[in-house]
């Protein structure tokens, strides 16, 4: 393994922590002996290209540092190669980090183990989903929680999860269930009446819902949740039993296990790893070990 490592740095994660997180990552890993340079894109499209030119180039590594948007852009350059993914979580929500269990919003802890994982070897082969040509690692989300996102993404203030939060009592307000069709990959359809329907590679999203609770990133398998069609009062006693992962229980939802799902739905945007991926229709592959990431 060539003792390069390429730092790839979103500096407005986190309100600005990424930038600041670029450092002492920098210097964990320098102290361990590795030569680190700094791949900065002018925009999404460009930060790909000069990671995807650091992978071909035989980059030692790919250590992300910003949040779950970021994680997912460089997802685009490693799936598929060799080259091991770190992570270091400075971003609002970071559930890709929380589901491999590093350190979060601590740069230099999430340095020194991304630069211990790489001088002991220590990696892992884990799952990710695939759309078409793009790939996720936690969760794509479509229905109430897409439409959350759509709000959210519109409203310039206020900053961090609490537009979300609004995004949330707004969205309640208006929502009605929504007719949604489920193809498994046992050939299997489900025509439901629908709140939500989340394919999980991962357990969470939306910095630590647990939406897919069961999810396992080596299973070769999503965990799909449907979430049927609720009032808004059970919405509101439901919603937040997701950040423990106890919805799952509830008459309401239901639980499949896939490695392949089509989903249709009109006039519902999908979103993955909290990115917008475009409207339904469309079909989610579960790709086993298709990532391999540094760990503890």
């Amino acid at each position: 393994m060539t003792s390069e490592i390429t730092l790839f740095v979103n500096p407005t994660a986190g309100r600005g922590r990424g930038a600041h997180a670029a450092q002492p990552a920098a210097s964990a890993l320098r102290a361990a002996g590795f030569s680190v340079r700094t791949v900065v894109g002018e925009d999404a499209d460009d930060a790909l290209t000069r990671a995807r030119a650091a992978v071909d180039g035989g980059t030692g590594a790919l250590i992300a540092v910003g949040g779950d948007g970021l994680v997912n852009l460089a997802l685009q350059a490693v799936a598929g190669t060799r080259t091991p993914l770190g992570v270091i979580a400075v971003g609002t929500g970071n559930d890709f980090a929380r589901a491999l269990r590093l350190p979060v919003r601590d740069p230099a802890a999430a340095g020194a183990l991304a630069a211990g994982a790489l001088k002991g070897s220590v990696t892992r082969d884990i799952d990710l989903g695939r759309i078409g040509d793009r790939w996720f690692g936690t969760v794509l989300a479509s229905g109430f929680d897409s439409r959350v996102n759509d709000r959210g993404n519109r409203m310039r203030l206020p900053l961090g999860r609490f537009k979300y939060d609004l995004a949330i009592v707004a969205e309640l307000a208006a929502f009605r269930p929504v007719p949604f069709r489920l193809t498994l990959d046992d050939g299997s359809v489900r025509e439901v009446d629908a709140t939500l329907v989340a394919v999980g590679n991962g357990p969470s999203y939306g910095g630590g819902m647990r939406i897919c609770a069961g999810a396992d990133m080596s299973d070769g398998l999503f965990d799909v949740t449907v979430v049927g069609g609720c009032s808004r009062a059970t919405l509101l006693r439901v919603f937040p039993r997701v950040y423990k992962g106890t919805h799952l229980t509830h008459p309401k939802v239901t639980v499949y296990r896939a490695a392949r799902v089509e989903l249709a739905a009109e006039a519902v945007t999908a979103y993955a790893d909290g990115e917008p991926v475009g409207p339904l229709p469309l079909v989610a592959e579960c790709v086993p070990g298709a990532v391999r990431v540094l760990t503890r």
